[in-house]
């Protein structure tokens, strides 16, 4: 993993983000529980090593910078982890609850918060849309986090009853994500969005952050 470290280390210090030594062996620890898995079942198409360190992990850090500390997060289809468990090992303090449809890939995330003894993430096997039927996750959260997931119109309606009041949904998406902007979004979220050049993969992408307008009685 000696390969992965160095190009998480130089892809991190490409967009200033910093990262210490432990939090570094963390990410590996993430890496080599995901090839493991990932030759029994298919978690991720990426399997090269350094594409996985700049395409996952340095992604994850990239859109990390954009979020508010300290907050409760939910992540939708997060799949291998991605951005959950690396914005969580740069950013203890977040309480974090991975959400996806696939058993195998909730089994894999709660090893690997095991794995990694980390605190205060978890992730549940679950389509969001039931959770909002829940009231322990009905407008319980201050940042809703999804990456490559849906297009903006179907994410905003699957995240908008997740969040608390003021809070914001991060969608990490590619560089033609603000033409997923719609008039009806538009009139439900104030839009702001930050762009970023993934170092060393040659690719554009956009946070897109939506925070949901005051209605008026």
């Amino acid at each position: 993993m000696k390969q992965f470290c160095q190009d998480l280390k130089k892809g991190a210090d490409t967009l200033g983000v910093k990262v210490s030594p432990d939090q570094v062996d963390l990410m590996a620890a993430h890496a080599r529980e995901l090839q493991l898995w990932n030759a029994k079942m298919n978690l991720t198409a990426i399997t090269d090593i350094r594409l996985m360190a700049y395409k996952h992990f340095v992604d994850a850090l990239a859109a990390a910078q954009f979020l508010e500390q300290p907050s409760r997060i939910m992540d939708i289809g997060s799949g291998a982890g991605f951005p959950a468990v690396p914005m969580k090992v740069i950013c203890p303090d977040f309480d974090v609850t991975m959400v996806d449809a696939v058993r195998k890939k909730v089994s894999f995330l709660n090893h690997v918060a095991r794995t990694l003894k980390l605190d205060k993430i978890n992730a549940v096997h679950a389509r969001v849309e039931d959770l909002a039927k829940d009231p322990g996750h009905f407008q319980g959260y201050d940042t809703v986090t999804a990456r490559g997931f849906a297009d903006l119109g179907k994410l905003a309606a699957l995240a908008g009853p997740m969040l608390a009041p003021g809070g914001r949904i991060y969608a990490l998406k590619g560089a033609n994500a603000l033409a997923e902007i719609t008039s009806e979004i538009e009139k439900r979220f104030q839009i702001t969005h930050r762009s970023y050049t993934l170092p060393f993969a040659d690719a554009q992408r956009v946070v897109v952050i939506l925070k949901a307008r005051r209605t008026h009685a």
